[in-house]
């Protein structure tokens, strides 16, 4: 492939920019996704069907994909090892609908809401048996043992979530630890996974890209909570306050409010369900604190160590594409 010139300003590529050098591989994942769930049952392809449609932009085989290209060539089988990590994905959201009691995801009916609680359990199950399934049929240890850690720290993960008593006590060292078990570990395991299938010597600067990469999306993530507006309301949705989570924003406020400040935060979380002006009085709060700006700043802090690491690889179409989704996490979310 032939790199393309930087510019060195922001990126303005969107995702079907960042993903047209690995267009061609990127369909046939879908493909290999539909092999590795294929079972005789019409109740479970009845939920394969659905499971589909529930896929977001496939961002993390993309990184994978694009990490596979990071020298020039790539492995055929590459494809094969992006489906594992969509459907490993995949289970983790039904998980987490199933322990949260979702109803809706990206839209669409959870598993849970559209069956049952105990169908979206055994549903997650299956997801993760057959990815396993898959990487035994490829005979990769390797492969097996980053993506096995991978899903061991989104256990650990959760687990270290679930385990947590006051919510208001949440340090930024426990958020760190959270986002990179929950998020970050698919996004190391995409690019890691990647370099094992076409540039094997980038295995380290690719897993450090991931890695980075994923907290800085989670933050960014965690700060549309507080800013993006809601289409009906104008305002912003602050779901994570109305579900009672801590994220970066609030840690950061929490150390710098006032009295009367904190007592309407606590006051917040110790109501089942706060009213919509509750909610964005603590947004306001949180605002007006500086905790909005604090975690714009490390999420910054994390796509430079990303940019750090991505600068390692050789200049071309891949490496163009990584910074390119790099810019697109800082700007908005994929």
């Amino acid at each position: 492939m032939t790199a393309r010139p930087r510019t060195g300003s922001p990126s303005s590529a969107s995702l079907k920019d960042i993903q047209a050098p690995v267009a061609t591989a990127l369909a046939r994942v879908h493909d290999e996704m539909w092999r590795i769930v294929a079972i005789d049952s019409e109740f479970f392809r009845g939920v394969n069907e659905h499971l589909m449609l529930m896929r977001g932009k496939m961002v993390r085989p993309t990184l994978l994909l694009l990490a596979s290209e990071s020298e020039g060539g790539g492995e055929p089988r590459a494809a094969a090892y992006a489906a594992v990590l969509e459907l490993i994905h995949l289970a983790t959201l039904i998980h987490d609908d199933a322990v949260d009691h979702s109803v809706l995801r990206r839209g669409m009916p959870t598993i849970n809401a559209l069956f049952t609680h105990e169908v979206s359990v055994i549903a997650g199950d299956f997801l993760y048996s057959r990815a396993i399934q898959e990487l035994v049929r490829l005979e990769d240890m390797e492969a097996l043992r980053v993506f096995a850690n991978a899903a061991n720290e989104l256990t650990v993960g959760e687990m270290r979530q679930l385990g947590a008593l006051d919510a208001l006590s949440f340090s930024e060292d426990d958020y760190e630890f959270l986002i990179k078990c929950k998020t970050a570990a698919l996004f190391k395991a995409a690019c890691e996974v990647g370099a094992l299938c076409g540039a094997p010597r980038l295995r380290g600067p690719l897993a450090r890209f991931g890695e980075r990469l994923g907290m800085a999306f989670q933050v960014q993530d965690d700060l549309l909570d507080y800013t993006e507006d809601s289409g009906t309301t104008g305002k912003p949705t602050g779901l994570d306050l109305k579900e009672h989570k801590v994220t970066l924003p609030l840690i950061e406020a929490l150390r710098r409010v006032d009295v009367p400040q904190r007592q309407a935060i606590e006051q917040l979380f110790a109501t089942d369900e706060p009213s919509d002006d509750h909610v964005a009085s603590v947004i306001e709060i949180v605002h007006g604190v500086g905790g909005l700006e604090y975690a714009r700043r490390r999420g910054e802090e994390f796509a430079s160590q990303a940019e750090e690491a991505l600068a390692e690889l050789p200049v071309g179409v891949a490496r163009d594409a990584l910074s390119d989704a790099l810019a697109y996490v800082l700007d908005r979310r994929f």
